[in-house]
């Protein structure tokens, strides 16, 4: 099935990838700082610790997934559509 999460385990399986929610848990833990979130990549069907940062006055959303411990991970910066 194409644009459908093939890799992905569980409720998500063979999903179509339009519509799939993909940021789990993501809580505020003070101004515009998040943590303890999960996030889905859908293309390997792994799922990774999160956390993020608001930036540029609410605009920005600054992501690092990982594994274990931050240094292990990869950043992604999220721009708000208008």
């Amino acid at each position: 099935m194409e644009n459908a999460c093939t890799k992905c385990e569980g409720p998500y399986k063979n999903k179509p990838l339009k519509g799939v929610t993909i940021v789990h848990n993501l809580k505020n833990v003070g101004g515009n700082s998040y943590e303890n979130g999960t996030i889905l990549d859908p293309k390997s069907g792994k799922t990774y610790k999160l956390k993020g940062e608001l930036t540029d006055g609410g605009k920005k959303l600054k992501l690092r997934g990982y594994i274990g411990v931050s240094a292990l991970g990869r950043n992604q910066t999220w721009i708000r559509a208008n």
